[in-house]
C-alpha cells in the first residue's frame, strides 16, 4: 500500500518507520520542509541502530529507506495512495484543515486515519464533506516498540475501514484493538483508574508519593509507580487527559480529578521534562531519601486478628510463623502482643471499634500477596509509635534463606494502598467493558500493551476471583461513602453468575435466531 503521511514529529516519523519497515510505500511529508529532512534522518540512524544490533540486515534496511519517500508538498496529488495517516498538533481546526485540502487533491477511495489521542474521530470527520471515510488509527510513541494500536471508528466511518486498518496493523506487525470514539478511547481511559486512586490517596494523607509507588511496585508489581508514571509522561499532559475524559463522561466518580494538580502544573512542576515534578532530576537533584531502618523488636508476640476460616488472616499467620515469628494463639491477644488486622476494604480503627482490640497497639496489614519483598502496615492515630516499630519489624522477618521484607507504613485507611490502586484499575477496565466500549480481551491486551501491567485489569480481576472483588469494591464503599468505589455491574453480575470478569457472557443480539445462524441470508 502507497501510505501518506502528515507531521513529520515524533509521532509521523515513528509511523513512517513502522510501515516503511513494514513494507509499504511511505510518503513523508509537513509543511515545514526541515522537519521532513530531520525525520528521514531520524529513521535512517533507528534503521542503523537497528542493524548494528542485528535486528535487521543491511539489506532489509536499505530497502525500508527506499521505500520512505520525502514529499515536499502535503497537498500533492497522489493517485495511488490508498491512506493518509495524519499526525498533526492535537488541534481540531488544524487537522479539519489538513483533510480538507488533502480531500481535494486524493482520489475519493483513499481512506483517512488520524491518529489523535484525544479528539473525537466523529467531530473531525463531521469536517469533511465525506465523513464516512475517516477513522482513529491511535500510536502509541515510540512507535515501533508500542505494539498496540487502537482502530476508533466515528459514527460515521464505513464498516469496511475498521477491519482494512485492523488488517494493516497486524500485517506490519502489531496489535489491533477496535475501540469506542470515547474520551480516551481504551488506553488512556483506562490508565486513568492507577492515577486518579494515587492522586486520592496522597489527598487524604494516606502515604507519600515514594511510598506508593514502592507499594505499586512491590506488592502490585508495576513496572513504575503511578507518581514516577506522571513524571515520565508529564504531569501537564496527565492533568489534561484526566480532566478531559472526565468531563468527557459528565463527571463520572470513578474517573474525579485530584485538586492537587493545577497548582503543580501552574507551578511548572511536569516531571522529568522541567527537572521536577512529584521527584526532582537532574545532575543536581538529591538522591531520594533511603527508606527508614528497621529499628523494632521482631520478636515481639504478635496476634493476627481474624477467624480461622478468614483466608486473609491464615495466610499472614503462615507467613509470620514461617518466618519464626512468635504467633499467639486463643481468642484475645495477650498484654505485649502487637496485633495485625488483614484489612480487605475496611480499616484497622473499624476491627478496634467491633473486637474491642487494643487501639495502642492494632495495626492494619495488607493481606494481598506481595509481588515483591514488601509489606504494608497501617497506623491509626491512637498507635503506640514504640508498638508500631516493633510491628514493622516482626513484619520484616523473613523465612530462613530469604531477604528480610521491607515494610512500608502508611496512614490507616479502608483497603490499604495496593487495594485501592488495584480495585479502581478493575473498576475502571470493568467500567469499560460494562459499556461496551471494547471487547474485554482488547482492553487486557490494550492495557498491558499500552501501559506496561503484569497482567490485563480484568485478568486481575479474575486472579483474585470476581466475588471477592464484588467484596472489596462493596466494603470501600460501606466504609468511605464514596461513590469513585461504588460497585460495577460487570464485576456484580459476574460475581453473582460464577463467571470471568474476562467473559464477553451472553448478549440480546446474540439469542436472536440470525445470530444462531451466522450464515444465514439477511434478506434486503
Amino acid at each position: 500500500m502507497r501510505i501518506r503521511i502528515v507531521g513529520a514529529g515524533a509521532m509521523g516519523r515513528g509511523i513512517a518507520q513502522w510501515a516503511a519497515t513494514a513494507g509499504h510505500t511511505v510518503e513523508l511529508c509537513d509543511v515545514r520542509r526541515e522537519a521532513v529532512t530531520a525525520a528521514v534522518d531520524f529513521v535512517g540512524s533507528m534503521l542503523e541502530r537497528a542493524v548494528a544490533k542485528g535486528r535487521m540486515s543491511d539489506e532489509d534496511r536499505t530497502a525500508a529507506l527506499e521505500r520512505l519517500v520525502p514529499l515536499d508538498d502535503p497537498w500533492a496529488a497522489g493517485p495511488e495512495v490508498g491512506l493518509v495517516v495524519e499526525a498533526v498538533r492535537e488541534d481540531l481546526d488544524t487537522k479539519a484543515e489538513v483533510f480538507g485540502r488533502l480531500a481535494r487533491v486524493l482520489p475519493a477511495s483513499t481512506v483517512f486515519a488520524t491518529n489523535t489521542s484525544s479528539l473525537s474521530v466523529t467531530r473531525i470527520a463531521a469536517t469533511l464533506e465525506d465523513p464516512t471515510r475517516l477513522a482513529g488509527l491511535h500510536f502509541f510513541n515510540p512507535v515501533p516498540l508500542m505494539r498496540i494500536v487502537e482502530v476508533v471508528p466515528g459514527a460515521a466511518t464505513r464498516p469496511d475501514i475498521p477491519p482494512l486498518l485492523t488488517e494493516l496493523v497486524t500485517g506490519c506487525g502489531h496489535r489491533a484493538v477496535t475501540v469506542s470514539d470515547t474520551p480516551g478511547f481504551l488506553v488512556n481511559h483506562a490508565g486513568r483508574g492507577l492515577v486518579t486512586e494515587a492522586l486520592a490517596l496522597l489527598e487524604e494523607s494516606v502515604a507519600e508519593p515514594v511510598d506508593v509507588d514502592r507499594i505499586a511496585r512491590d506488592v502490585l508489581g508495576l513496572r513504575m509507580g503511578p507518581f514516577e508514571l506522571m513524571d515520565l509522561t508529564g504531569l501537564d499532559v496527565t492533568a489534561a487527559v484526566i480532566d478531559s475524559i472526565w468531563e468527557g463522561f459528565r463527571h463520572e466518580d470513578r474517573l474525579r480529578p485530584s485538586y492537587l494538580t493545577p497548582n503543580r502544573v501552574a507551578a511548572g512542576l511536569h516531571g522529568r521534562k522541567t527537572g521536577r515534578g512529584w521527584y526532582a532530576y537532574g545532575p543536581d537533584a538529591p538522591a531520594q531519601a533511603p527508606e527508614p531502618a528497621v529499628t523494632g523488636d521482631p520478636d515481639r508476640p504478635v496476634f493476627v486478628a481474624g477467624t480461622g476460616t478468614d483466608t486473609g488472616a491464615a495466610a499472614v499467620r503462615e507467613a509470620l510463623a514461617a518466618a519464626g515469628a512468635t504467633v499467639e494463639d486463643g481468642p484475645e491477644p495477650s498484654g505485649r502482643a502487637v496485633v495485625l488486622v488483614p484489612v480487605w476494604g475496611t480499616t484497622a480503627a473499624s476491627a478496634v471499634a467491633a473486637l474491642g482490640l487494643p487501639a495502642a497497639r492494632t495495626f492494619g496489614v495488607d493481606p494481598l500477596p506481595a509481588a515483591g519483598r514488601r509489606r504494608v502496615l497501617a497506623v491509626t492515630p491512637a498507635s503506640d509509635p514504640a508498638a508500631a516499630r516493633d510491628a514493622r519489624a516482626v513484619l520484616a522477618r523473613a523465612a530462613a534463606g530469604d531477604e528480610p521484607y521491607a515494610v512500608s507504613v502508611v496512614r490507616d485507611t479502608a483497603g490499604s494502598v495496593a487495594q485501592r490502586l488495584l480495585a479502581s484499575v478493575v473498576s475502571v477496565a470493568a467500567s469499560i467493558a460494562e459499556r461496551s466500549l471494547a471487547a474485554p480481551a482488547d482492553i487486557d491486551l490494550a492495557v498491558t500493551a499500552g501501559l506496561g501491567y503484569p497482567v490485563g485489569p480484568l485478568a486481575w480481576g479474575d486472579r483474585i476471583g470476581a466475588a471477592r472483588v464484588l467484596e472489596l469494591q462493596r466494603a470501600l464503599y460501606a466504609t468511605t461513602g464514596d461513590p469513585r468505589h461504588r460497585p460495577v455491574r460487570w464485576i456484580t453480575e459476574r460475581a453473582q453468575l460464577g463467571l470471568g470478569l474476562t467473559e464477553p457472557g451472553t448478549s440480546p443480539a446474540a439469542c436472536s435466531e440470525t445470530a444462531a445462524r451466522p450464515d444465514a441470508a439477511v434478506s434486503p
